[in-house]
């Protein structure tokens, strides 16, 4: 059976609801594996047949802890990991681009598939205060982190990834 690895960062609580709801809509489908960036390694990405990335972008940069796993996974997996499909979703306060860049530039390291286009859910926190609060996700948002979810795990479980 193929397996969907689901790697998170989240702070605040936003790109952990996100990676939960594409987890949830993803176990049907095929083995799915949730961790969160800190806890996750290169042994994880070789079990996998395709990945979900999903981290806050924090200063116009992907997360700092989702960096980290990229950084402690990145030459341990290269050249074995080539032609694996994979997805990511971001959780902004403006625009989410540069995070969506940076992972999709490792994942071209890395010879990845993306298979979607990426997701970006914008909070829209722009003072301090928002910034570090608690995130809820609206319902018709993550309606879209389960489309993903579904779809990436139906298209490994049929072996078109």
């Amino acid at each position: 059976m193929a397996q969907l690895l689901i790697i998170y960062h989240s702070r605040t609580g936003g790109s952990q609801q996100m990676a939960q709801a594409a987890h949830d809509a993803a176990k049907g489908e095929t083995e799915t594996v949730l961790k969160p960036a800190d806890q996750a390694g290169p042994d994880d990405l070789l079990a996998a047949d395709g990945y979900l990335f999903c981290a806050p972008e924090n200063l116009a940069a992907l997360s700092g802890v989702m960096k980290d796993f990229f950084d402690r996974c990145y030459y341990p997996v290269l050249g074995r990991i080539e032609g694996r499909a994979y997805v990511q979703m971001v959780c902004a306060g403006s625009d989410g681009e540069n995070a969506v860049r940076q992972t999709a530039r490792i994942a071209q390291g890395w010879r990845l598939r993306a298979v979607q286009e990426a997701l970006i859910i914008c909070t829209h926190a722009q003072s301090p205060e928002d910034i570090l609060a608690p995130k809820t996700i609206p319902n018709d948002e993550l309606a879209k982190c389960r489309d993903i979810g579904q779809a990436l795990a139906a298209g490994l479980a049929m072996g078109l990834f």
